[in-house]
């Protein structure tokens, strides 16, 4: 049975005592408001993995991830974090294929295949990003461009390795805009994912895969967004960043 999943994506928000206090007010109010059936992973900033490891060394509820990591293992890239190097301070999982990283840093599939082989070699799960712009929706090219995404990134690995990923379902036009697909929309491209995983492994894989909404999720719009019968939880974005927000939109997801 696929787990229900509400991830934090901090982005690049925080200096390193703001990030230490947001996640130290996060630990107790889950612990005393959130049950065991929902899954939360916490993305702050490089800067914070290795001391938030320290603070949720004993926690069963939470779980650290990585908001990137380089296409290659090791070598001379000035500036660049591996995933070998985030496996060593307790990361279990890494955001790839955000659309911040294919706009800004101009991240294909082919380099995103890349990293999920090394997230994987590493015995870390990869959160893999995929979602059209509005023109592309417009254009009615949405499922076009998510099936590309999707088989370009994905469809290389073996069913060992497949199973191990969760799937971010990101509209573009949806993050950081304050305007969410609507619940209706969010469940017909979850449903044409999960259809998608299903054509390539098979519906026992297809069915234990979480499939996340990500896009201007907030306390108001989580619980119509979760109740979908396809949308296993949400990758949060800016109500991240306040524990109250966030501990709520968990809660949604219950």
């Amino acid at each position: 049975m696929r787990k229900k999943i509400v991830a934090a994506n901090w982005k690049m928000n925080t200096f390193y005592f703001d990030g230490m206090k947001l996640l130290s007010e996060i630990i107790p109010m889950v612990s005393d408001e959130v049950s065991a059936d929902v899954k939360l992973i916490i993305a702050p900033p490089f800067i914070h993995l290795n001391s938030a490891s320290h603070l949720l060394v004993d926690n069963k509820k939470i779980f650290l991830a990585a908001q990137n990591c380089f296409f290659e293992a090791k070598g001379a890239y000035t500036g660049e974090i591996s995933a070998g190097m985030l496996a060593s301070v307790g990361v279990k999982y890494v955001i790839c294929g955000h659309s911040e990283r294919r706009k800004y840093f101009h991240e294909d599939d082919a380099v995103l295949a890349k990293k999920i082989l090394l997230i994987l070699k590493y015995n870390m799960q990869p959160i893999f990003c995929c979602g059209e712009t509005l023109a592309q929706r417009e254009e009615k090219k949405h499922k076009e461009v998510v099936t590309a995404q999707i088989e370009k990134a994905l469809f290389s690995l073996d069913e060992n390795q497949i199973q191990k990923i969760s799937i971010a379902y990101e509209p573009v036009w949806a993050i950081g805009t304050g305007v969410n697909a609507t619940p209706e929309q969010a469940q017909e491209m979850h449903a044409f994912i999960r259809q998608l995983i299903k054509n390539k492994s098979g519906k026992n894989i297809s069915e234990n895969i979480s499939i996340l909404y990500g896009g201007s999720v907030t306390p108001a719009n989580a619980k119509s967004l979760f109740s979908c019968e396809d949308v296993d939880g949400g990758l949060v974005g800016g109500a991240s960043l306040n524990s109250r927000d966030f501990v709520d939109i968990v809660k949604a997801a219950i």
